[in-house]
């Protein structure tokens, strides 16, 4: 079976835009294999090397003081390559994480991520409800995605939320109840076959009609006008 891996991935920053100074203050990822998320997940505060503005503090509840002892982008960043790898990414928003992810990127000389890679939940969310409020919050409500821990936005906090609004807005969890039970069917079928109208030999697979079969048959036998086989 095809291996489909994915990143759901999400950050926190000081700002809008990092035209304007603004930086990544947290990154957190998750990795999804065929729509399951496997546990594996990568997570680091940042420095930013700047202060904190009130209006983002108030979003996340990062502190620049909290901030001043953590990494920098720099010391994390090859780490973080090798976990994305080549992976589809998604994201809610995905052009402002990206155009924040590429900025931190150029800065320390490395390869900008293409957009195209992207797979953006708010797009196809208010491709599917058009007009309907398309938020975190109000697809977590949507789909009874528990999000009552969620005072504050968090990079890993909200990825594990966008994971559970990703995979019910791809249908993920109807599809893999669809395939498991269509499985454990083509189990007892065979279970059921092979104990009871299956046998073998050196010769191959005999299959031996059931009495219900048989019973059929001689009914449609019997109802044949002169049959080719009594010439014989």
């Amino acid at each position: 079976m095809t291996i489909i891996r994915e990143i759901i991935l999400d950050t926190e920053t000081t700002g809008l835009e990092p035209t304007d100074g603004h930086r990544i203050v947290e990154i957190g990822a998750l990795e999804m294999k065929n729509k399951v998320v496997t546990g594996n997940k990568f997570h680091f505060y940042l420095n930013p090397e700047r202060d904190m503005p009130t209006e983002a503090y108030r979003i996340h509840g990062i502190s620049g003081e909290f901030l001043k002892t953590k990494p920098l982008f720099i010391e994390i960043v090859d780490e973080f390559l090798e976990f994305i790898g080549n992976s589809r990414l998604v994201i809610h928003n995905a052009p402002f994480d990206i155009k924040f992810l590429n900025h931190e990127l150029s800065r320390v000389s490395k390869p900008s991520l293409e957009q195209v890679r992207a797979i953006d939940t708010l797009v196809m969310a208010r491709k599917m409800f058009p007009g309907a409020r398309s938020s975190l919050d109000a697809l977590c409500k949507r789909f009874k995605v528990d999000n009552s821990g969620r005072q504050m936005h968090g990079a890993l906090k909200d990825a594990a939320l966008l994971a559970d609004v990703y995979v019910e807005l791809t249908g993920g969890r109807q599809v893999t109840f669809d395939m498991a039970s269509a499985k454990k069917n083509i189990e007892q079928n065979t279970t059921r076959a092979s104990s009871s109208n299956f046998s073998s030999n050196n010769k191959g697979l005999i299959v031996a009609p059931t009495k219900e079969e048989l019973k059929k048959h001689k009914e449609f036998i019997a109802k044949i006008v002169s049959p080719l086989w009594n010439n014989f």
